[in-house]
C-alpha cells in the first residue's frame, strides 16, 4: 500500500536500510550547534540492549504499530532536531505505542516509562532518594554498637578516682548510594553514545508547573542532585542505580547528571489541557487522528495476521468499528479484542452479536460512555 511503500532519504525512523545501521545514521550524525551535550559516558555502565523481557515487551508493542507519511515526517524531524516529540491525540489511538514503534525500529532498547500523574513533579522523573530509610539504618547502626559503661565503678572505669570511660565514636553513616536511584528521566539523560526512549505519559495530567519545570532539563540536557552535590569534596563520584536496574550502579560525578546524546522523548496528551507557549516551542507536535478503515486493516494484519481487506466477519467487525466510533472515541485495542474473541469462537451465537458489539465496543466518551 502507497503508506507503507513511501520512504525518504532523510528519514531514519522508518528509513532504507537494517534498524541497525539506521540507528548509526542517528548517533553519528551532527546535531543541532544548540543541542550539541558533552556529557562523558561511565566506562563501567552498559545499558540495557536490545535483548532481554524488557526489550521483548518494547518490540512487541512497537512492531504493531503503523505510521502513516506524515507521521513519519514529524517523528524524524524530532530526531533530527533532537527535540521533544509531543503527540496529541483521543485516548486509543496509538500516541504510547508510536514511543515503541520507534525503539523498536531504530534498536535503541527498551522504553522508559514515566506515567503522569496530577501529583507528578520534576523530581520523580530525575531521581528518587530514601531520606527516611537512610536515617533508619543510621539509628540502626548506632544500636548495634556496643554501649561503653561510664563511670568510676563501671568495668571499663580506670583506677584513678572519679574516672570515667570515653563515650563511644558515632556510627559512620550508610552510604547515601544505596538509598538513590534515577528515575527515568534522569536515567535517559545518562551520557550514552546511543540515545534511549523515554515515554512521559499523559503528560496532560500533570500540574500545572510540570511542563516549565520541564523546560530548564530539555534545554541543559542534565540536572544536579544536591544530595550529592553537597558531597562532593568527599566523595567526588557516586554509583547509584537506574529506573531500569537498581543495581546498574552507574558513577555520577559532583553530583550532575549530563547527557552526551539527547534523549528520545516522546510526551502524550489526551487534550485535557493547553501547555504553555515556551514548553510548546521547544517540542515538535504531532496530532495523531483515529484511523480510517486502510489504517485498521494494515493494524489487524500485522497484530493478528489476518487479511480484513479478503472479506467476511472480520471486514464487517471494523465497518462496525467504524460506525460506532461515530457516536462517541473507540479505541483501538477495542477492535483487536473483538477480533481476537471472534478468532476463538466466543459469542458465536447469531442473536448475540448486537450485545457482543455493545461489550467491547463500549464508548470511551459521549452519552453511552
Amino acid at each position: 500500500m502507497e503508506a507503507e511503500a513511501v520512504v525518504k532519504d532523510w528519514w531514519l525512523y522508518h528509513g532504507t536500510g537494517e534498524g541497525a545501521d539506521r540507528r548509526a545514521r542517528l548517533e553519528s550524525a551532527s546535531p543541532p550547534p544548540w543541542r550539541d551535550f558533552t556529557g562523558v559516558p561511565d566506562p563501567g555502565y552498559a545499558p540495557p540492549g536490545c535483548e532481554g523481557p524488557a526489550w521483548e515487551r518494547t518490540r512487541r508493542r512497537g512492531e504493531g504499530y503503523v505510521p502513516d507519511e506524515q507521521e513519519k515526517d514529524v517523528v524524524n524531524t524530532a530526531l533530527h532536531l533532537r527535540r521533544p516529540l509531543l503527540i496529541t491525540g483521543k485516548p486509543g489511538v496509538g500516541k504510547s505505542t508510536l514511543a515503541h514503534s520507534i525503539a523498536s525500529d531504530l534498536d535503541l532498547g527498551p522504553v522508559l516509562h514515566w506515567p503522569i500523574t496530577s501529583r507528578t513533579v520534576l523530581r520523580d522523573g530525575l531521581y528518587l532518594y530514601d531520606a527516611i530509610g537512610r536515617l533508619q539504618e543510621a539509628g540502626l547502626e548506632q544500636l548495634r554498637r556496643p554501649a561503653s559503661p561510664v563511670g568510676p565503678t563501671g568495668p571499663a572505669a580506670s583506677p584513678g578516682a572519679g574516672a570515667t570511660a570515653p563515650a563511644p565514636e558515632p556510627a559512620p553513616a550508610p552510604s547515601i548510594s544505596r538509598y538513590l536511584r534515577l528515575g527515568p528521566l534522569g536515567t535517559a539523560l545518562l551520557p550514552q553514545d546511543r540515545p534511549r526512549v523515554l515515554l512521559v505519559d499523559e503528560i496532560d495530567k500533570s500540574d500545572i508547573d510540570l511542563p516549565g519545570d520541564l523546560l530548564t532539563v530539555f534545554e541543559d540536557g542534565g540536572f544536579v542532585i544536591p544530595e550529592l552535590a553537597r558531597l562532593a569534596q568527599e566523595d567526588p563520584s557516586v554509583a547509584i542505580g537506574t529506573d531500569d536496574d537498581p543495581d546498574a550502579a552507574v558513577h555520577i560525578a559532583q553530583g550532575r547528571v549530563q547527557c552526551r546524546y539527547f534523549p528520545v522523548v516522546v510526551l502524550t496528551s489526551n487534550g485535557e489541557r493547553d501547555f504553555p507557549p515556551a514548553f510548546l516551542r521547544r517540542c515538535v507536535r504531532l496530532h495523531l487522528e483515529p484511523p480510517g478503515e486502510e489504517k485498521l486493516a494494515l493494524i489487524v494484519r500485522r497484530r493478528l495476521g489476518i487479511d480484513v481487506e479478503a472479506g467476511g466477519e472480520y471486514q464487517e467487525l471494523v465497518r462496525d468499528f467504524i460506525d460506532r466510533a461515530g457516536d462517541g472515541d473507540l479505541a483501538t485495542d477495542q477492535l483487536l479484542n473483538a477480533i481476537q474473541l471472534r478468532l476463538a469462537g466466543a459469542w458465536s451465537a447469531p442473536g448475540d452479536r448486537d450485545r457482543f458489539l455493545k461489550t467491547v465496543m463500549q464508548h470511551l466518551t459521549g452519552p453511552t460512555a
